[in-house]
């Protein structure tokens, strides 16, 4: 039997407000840790609408020294039906120095400059929405200055 190659199929796109941004470090590592907050935001796509909860939570990003941002992002989605969604977003964001330099200055950057892709899991309770603790997703991601766009897929 042949091995089956995997598909992807866009599920639903995020577009998260960012609010209060935090930086502190040196770590003892050497790194930094830094934190923004989801502000809100909208959540469309084919198999998933609703929103960001406002203040819901936030991404405890980790600043690395080989200009890498590590994602450790958790917050609270509500479907368009009601349905609260608890989402924990992990991934990476890599750029050559000169553009993670501009990232950080909040300057606008094209998606082509820079690598930012996540890999989340849900909470949901069991219902309409639970296919997303059983479904393997996938994202990329763009950085904006005031929010950041997420695209989703469902590996098949």
């Amino acid at each position: 039997m042949a091995p089956v190659t995997p598909r992807l199929e866009f599920v639903f796109r995020i577009k998260m407000l960012l609010g209060i941004r935090q930086k502190f470090g040196p770590l003892p590592q050497g790194s930094t840790r830094g934190f923004v907050s989801a502000a809100g935001g909208t959540v469309e796509g084919p198999r998933l609408n609703g929103r960001v909860v406002p203040n819901s939570g936030g991404d405890w990003a980790l600043y690395r020294d080989d200009h890498t941002v590590g994602f450790d992002a958790r917050y609270m989605l509500e479907a368009d039906d009601g349905t609260p969604i608890y989402m924990i977003n992990r991934g990476f964001r890599h750029a050559p120095p000169d553009v993670a330099a501009r990232q950080e200055a909040l300057e606008p950057v094209e998606p082509s400059e820079y690598y930012m892709r996540v890999a989340p899991s849900f909470e949901t309770p069991v219902g309409k929405h639970d296919w997303l603790t059983r479904t393997i997703i996938v994202g990329s991601a763009e950085r904006r200055t005031d929010h950041s766009i997420f695209d989703y897929y469902a590996v098949l």
